[in-house]
């Protein structure tokens, strides 16, 4: 491997006032060497994964960074801005900018060379070396670690070592791996040296001192998560704290000792992706923080995790996977956690609606609108009668329908509470079922729920029961107070509620479905699948979800998804007719953004949004309202909650809904082209010249999920 740094990747007065424009600068050296085979593509990437969370840290550092398929091999850039570049950081402007680039798939000990950087950037000595530097070679061969730090960081220790097994500890990193079998040695190396740790400060100060276990992981798993790591270290030694961390970085991991995670006396999570098996660290307190948390403030982290440990604060419980994996971080608002649990409840409650509403569409396609008058297909069902195949099917629809609300609520009290929030959401949503509260309930009893629980692991339980905590007592209490407050108290009023809104859903005439039609429009195209998105589908989906939705709910489900598909199909049209307007990868992605579109998944767009989002949103929104309101005028009908052009056959008016698709899909056009038209001939008056090469940089078709690489 030829080295990951050389002179010729190193811009000691880096000129650009941008983070874009630093990317680019530092990219384009890579591309020269050839690392980079795809320059648009690659800062595609690094667009994608600098929108997830920005790079900068404290200190005046920037670490834009990713993998990418249009890189050959691990490389670093480095660029030194005397006027300084904004990554984001809470205390200004970076002038240490370094570009990591990683293939995507690059091997193990490549990646463990990039941790080391990042842990190296946690060294006040070397960051000050690099601002001191004054030849390129020179600032390469301290970067590759060829070099110590100049004469003012004269005795500063060498930056520790990561292993590629991703565990490391506070009194001594573990030797690195060479060998898959020395992966296990090096686990094991942690625990020694963790008991090693113990013995030498418990025969120092005459008791064990406070041990803490440590987590921490990014989105890409190459920068934040060793910085991270490193920084938890120094703070714990500075505080005199045993302290052992599990890096879950692109390099690998390797579970920490369970005899190290039981000795523990608390846990510190600093992640931005789900922490991998995180049920090893239940029953113990638990800080709960975003990585860069972990990178600027780690001594506070350990202060609170110890005031948790005095308090006697334990998790009950813990649940890998959940989509809102960290819904109440130290220091997000009320209202993001509230849309963090709703949406928890929403993303497992639609996989139901899907599954249910088209085999619903697919039973009345197959056996005709009289199929839900059917018998039971237990007591009747021949197999040679079409009838009865599209009764088994709205049956089968039927029960998956009957999971919505409870499913809805079981999950959002699982955003709230972790595991032991299910079984009271569950009841509550049931219940919510029973007394015909539906939707609205469900929302109720899952919040409710949720805070129950989290009001029960509040309370001091003696060690003696933490055992049965999740398992009995939280259950058998969370679930007796949802019922009574469901049954007794709420039920009735979130009824009535619910029986209003429905009644005027069904008194929906003339220009108020209209209104309503371009509204839920406008949200649908507003975040492309974001919250406001998810809001106003799932209005839509509430209304179906029921044996005989009315015509005004299968209205408003046909104006949504037909909404819905705006977007993308017209990005893809846009980029179709004026592909000089966007760049190559744009192009690229206008391709998939036809499938995407046609099958209802506003995410197409995403690409293109947030690489212009004053033009494309607009122009979005304006189509989907246009769409809405056409589709609600044409009056079309839609049973089915997903599923794009494949279900035009199971929608009412199938000709004049497609016409009210088309029609936003070239208003949207329209505006897009017309728009960056004029952005483009501004920068042609103003003497850019630069052509597509000025154009906004493009997350590349996928990278924009919410579970990144």
């Amino acid at each position: 491997m030829s080295e990951m740094i050389t002179a010729d990747l190193v811009d000691l007065d880096l000129s650009a006032e941008t983070k874009e424009a630093a990317a680019r600068a530092l990219a384009e050296r890579m591309a020269a060497k050839g690392r980079v085979t795809d320059l648009d593509g690659f800062l595609a990437d690094v667009a994608a994964r600098e929108a997830q969370m920005p790079t900068g840290l404290d200190g005046g550092i920037g670490i834009p960074h990713c993998r990418s398929e249009h890189v050959t091999e691990p490389t670093l850039a480095f660029g030194r801005s005397a006027a300084g570049i904004d990554f984001g950081a809470p205390d200004g402007p970076a002038d240490l900018i370094f570009l990591i680039a990683a293939p995507a798939g690059a091997d193990d000990a490549h990646l463990t060379i990039l941790s080391s950087l990042a842990r190296q950037l946690m060294n006040a000595d070397f960051t000050s070396a690099l601002r001191a530097v004054d030849d390129a070679t020179a600032a390469a061969a301290l970067i590759r670690g060829d070099e110590s730090p100049a004469a003012g960081a004269t005795g500063a220790a060498a930056p520790p070592a990561t292993t590629a097994t991703g565990a490391t500890t506070a009194t001594g990193a573990a030797p690195a791996a060479e060998e898959s079998q020395e992966s296990q040695e090096s686990q094991d190396s942690v625990a020694v040296s963790a008991a090693a740790s113990a013995d030498t400060a418990a025969g120092t100060t005459g008791e064990r001192p406070f041990r803490i276990v440590a987590v921490t992981s990014c989105p890409t798993g190459i920068a934040h998560t060793y910085m991270a790591a490193e920084s938890l270290e120094n703070a714990g030694r500075a505080a005199g704290v045993e302290l052992v961390v599990e890096t879950q970085g692109s390099a690998g991991f390797t579970r920490l000792d369970p005899a190290v995670v039981a000795a523990a006396d608390g846990v510190i999570f600093a992640h931005d992706v789900p922490v991998r098996d995180k049920g090893r660290f239940a029953g113990k307190p638990t800080v709960d923080v975003g990585v860069k948390a972990g990178i600027n403030r780690p001594t506070e982290l350990i202060s609170e995790v110890r005031g948790k440990a005095e308090r006697g604060e334990v998790t009950a419980g813990a649940a890998p996977g959940t989509p809102v994996e960290r819904s109440g971080a130290s220091g997000e608002g009320y209202g993001t956690m509230l849309r963090k649990w709703l949406m928890s409840g929403v993303s497992y409650m639609v996989p139901f609606v899907a599954a249910g509403g088209l085999l619903i569409a697919l039973g009345f396609a197959i056996g005709g609108y009289q199929i839900n008058k059917a018998p039971s297909v237990m007591d009747h069902f021949v197999w040679t009668q079409a009838d009865s195949w599209g009764a088994l099917l709205f049956q089968i629809g039927g029960v998956a329908f009957g999971f919505l609300v409870p499913v809805l609520a079981g999950y959002i009290a699982y955003g709230m509470a972790d595991r032991p929030g299910i079984v009271p959401g569950f009841v509550g949503g049931a219940i919510s079922l029973t007394i015909n509260a539906g939707f609205l309930g469900g929302l109720a009893a899952g919040l409710i729920a949720g805070g129950v629980v989290i009001g029960i692991q509040k309370v001091r339980i003696p060690a003696a029961l933490r055992g049965i905590m999740p398992v009995v007592v939280i259950p058998l209490i969370s679930a007796a107070i949802v019922g009574f407050l469901m049954f007794v108290v709420i039920g009735k009023p979130i009824a009535s509620a619910q029986k209003g809104m429905t009644d005027w859903l069904n008194g929906l005439t003339g220009s108020n479905a209209v209104l309503l039609g371009a509204l839920l429009g406008l949200m649908m195209c507003f975040d492309l699948g974001g919250p406001v998105n998810k809001v106003a589908y799932t209005f839509a989906t509430a209304g179906i979800a029921v044996a005989s939705p009315s015509d005004s709910a299968m209205k408003i489900m046909a104006a949504v998804m037909a909404a819905g598909m705006v977007p993308p199909l017209a990005m893809a049209l846009a980029t179709t007719v004026r592909g000089r307007l966007f760049t190559a990868t744009e192009r690229e992605n206008g391709k998939a953004a036809w499938v995407l579109g046609a099958s209802f998944i506003s995410e197409g767009a995403i690409p293109f949004a947030a690489a212009d989002p004053l033009r494309v949103i607009p122009s979005a929104m304006a189509g989907g309202a246009v769409t809405g309101a056409l589709s609600m005028i044409f009056g079309a009908t839609l049973r089915a909650p997903h599923g794009g052009i494949f279900v035009v056959p199971l929608i009412g008016n199938p000709f004049l809904y497609l016409i009210a698709i088309a029609a936003g899909v070239c208003v949207t056009t329209a505006l897009v082209v017309v728009l960056k038209g004029m952005r483009k001939q501004a920068s042609a008056d103003g003497g850019a010249g630069q052509g597509v090469a000025d154009a906004p940089i493009a997350p590349k078709a996928g990278t924009t999920e919410p579970v990144a690489a």
